[in-house]
């Protein structure tokens, strides 16, 4: 291996990521709740280990925490029905204060731009017929995306229990792979990536109600209606790094104009949601998850919306712990040590070019 030129060796690399991307674009109805099921069972091992001291047999210390968790996905499915039938409640508001607020941007942009409401009416109607040319394909692709919805729901938890008992035999699997002598180095790795996992996505849930919860009390304060489906959108949302909040942002503003007719209400709004943001980057959120994740944002960025286009939105909530596991293993390894720090965010002190170490390997 190490006689093979630099280029070849790069372009085996970057032909193993294509290859790996197509599987994964391919195989995605089954490797995307694989995934997930792989972060839900080392997130449930403490709870697993809790009731295995309980002396409880081993196929119901699994089944227990998986149950606890459905359970609570189903109280927080409940509780977004609840505050969506709220709101329809409030229709002939919102309807009503739609038609306000689209007769001001109306007479905004005849006065703005010299363009009558005639011709905005043309204008709309030319686009929804142009939008109803696309309904059918809408649709089609809402019941292909509902069909994979129901295959992924019913492959977690069986994925996620085989993980948790078959995981002996899988990290068994794992050091045959290897020279004994990695053995150690490999032991040391799947305890970063637990460690790391388990804080990252307890962080995450920690979070979930804490937005939520923040946003509520300080939007109910200001009297804002649907208080509580804002905040839960948004906390949601906000699990998608970067593009979820820009999202949570837009509905909350919606949401807003069309249950209340003051534009100082969206102010409140956005004012809520940025200081509640504040609060959960730089004083809430590092300290309850530490350093687990030390990711670049441009690349970590940019992963999210790769891994949106090619799985969806399961793809973008676990773009950042995939890039974290697959950096803790690139630092630990010295052919891919190169990824890591491109995974990584730590800037080097000098300019690059002017170290040491690169450039000895540039002379030989």
């Amino acid at each position: 291996m190490k006689d093979i030129p630099v280029t070849v060796k790069r372009s085996l690399e970057l032909l193993g990521l294509f290859l790996i991307g197509f599987i994964i674009v391919i195989g995605k109805i089954i490797i995307m709740p694989l995934l997930m099921s792989f972060f839900i069972s080392i997130m449930l091992l403490p709870l697993f280990r809790f009731f295995r001291r309980l002396r409880l047999a081993e196929g119901l210390a699994i089944f227990l925490p998986i149950l606890f968790m459905f359970i609570v996905m189903a109280l927080i499915v409940w509780l977004f029905y609840n505050q969506m039938r709220f709101l329809l409640y409030d229709f002939q508001t919102i309807q009503q204060n739609l038609t306000t607020h689209l007769n001001k941007l109306s007479l905004w942009i005849s006065r703005v731009f010299d363009f009558s409401p005639k011709e905005q009416v043309e204008f709309m109607n030319q686009q929804s017929n142009k939008l109803l040319n696309y309904a059918a394909s809408i649709f089609s692709g809402a019941a292909g995306s509902a069909t994979g919805t129901l295959i992924f729901l019913g492959l977690l938890p069986i994925y996620t229990f085989l993980l948790m008992m078959y995981r002996g035999i899988l990290m068994k699997f794992i050091l045959l792979c290897f020279e004994p002598k990695e053995h150690e180095n490999i032991q040391v790795v799947t305890g970063q990536i637990e460690n790391m996992s388990k804080r990252y996505l307890l962080g995450l849930l920690i979070q979930l109600c804490y937005i939520t919860l923040l946003l509520w009390g300080i939007l109910a304060v200001f009297g804002i209606k649907h208080a509580l489906l804002i905040g839960i959108i948004f906390a949601f949302l906000n699990l998608i790094p970067y593009l979820g909040a820009l999202i949570g942002n837009i509905i909350g503003v919606l949401i807003t104009l069309a249950s209340s007719e003051s534009i100082v209400d969206i102010l409140f709004v956005l004012g809520a949601i940025a200081a509640v943001q504040f609060l959960d980057n730089n004083i809430l959120m590092p300290r309850i998850v530490g350093s687990q994740v030390k990711l670049n944002p441009l690349i970590s960025l940019i992963g999210i919306i790769i891994a949106g286009a090619m799985t969806g939105v399961s793809g973008m909530f676990l773009a950042l712990p995939i890039m974290a596991v697959l950096k803790i293993i690139f630092d630990r390894t010295e052919q891919f040590k190169k990824w890591g720090v491109l995974l990584g965010d730590e800037r080097p002190a000098k300019k690059p070019m002017r170290m040491p170490a690169i450039r000895r390997r540039q002379k030989i």
